[in-house]
């Protein structure tokens, strides 16, 4: 196997990686996607490589300044405070250890409502709080894995037209 063929293949794979990343926190994601496509840039070199490293940049900032934008915007209006995101933060890390799978995902929503119930005293309030908190941060996901994607199909159509023009 050639350098670019075992390139393209850890590229790839760290590509997955990171759109899995975006929707499971503890792993890393777009940074990972952009760091891939410089080292796809660098092995396979000449324009189109580079062509593809600077559209797999722009999905990957504008996924991450969007999701950040967006997330950041809705939880202003509901008045969330970072607080809470930092609670359930913790919550997440406390139940990715304590509860096999469901974990992170049960932390953080035990998490979220605690710090919400203590800041709210209002058990109704503080629902209604932590789901629009959970919709904030699921369209800023959403929005940043679609980007995400966009970045996996550059990276393959670079890969093809690489090996394309090598044979």
């Amino acid at each position: 196997m050639s350098a670019a063929v075992i390139a393209a293949i850890l590229c790839g794979l760290a590509i997955l990686v990171g759109c899995l990343g975006i929707i499971v926190p503890v792993l890393p994601g777009s940074i990972l996607i952009l760091i891939a496509g410089l080292a796809w840039a660098i092995v396979a070199g000449g324009p189109a490589g580079w062509i593809a490293f600077a559209v797999i940049a722009v999905f990957s900032t504008a996924g991450m300044t969007i999701s950040w934008v967006l997330t950041g915007r809705r939880l202003k209006e509901r008045a969330v405070p970072n607080s809470s995101i930092l609670w359930s933060a913790v919550g997440a890390v406390i139940g990715f250890f304590v509860i096999p799978v469901l974990g992170l995902a049960v932390g953080f929503l035990a998490g979220l409502y605690a710090a919400e119930y203590a800041r709210l005293r209002d058990a109704r309030r503080a629902w209604e709080s932590s789901i629009a908190a959970i919709k904030a941060l699921g369209i800023g996901i959403l929005v940043e894995f679609i980007l995400a994607v966009g970045s996996a199909l550059t990276f393959a159509v670079s890969v093809a037209t690489h090996f394309l023009q090598a044979a």
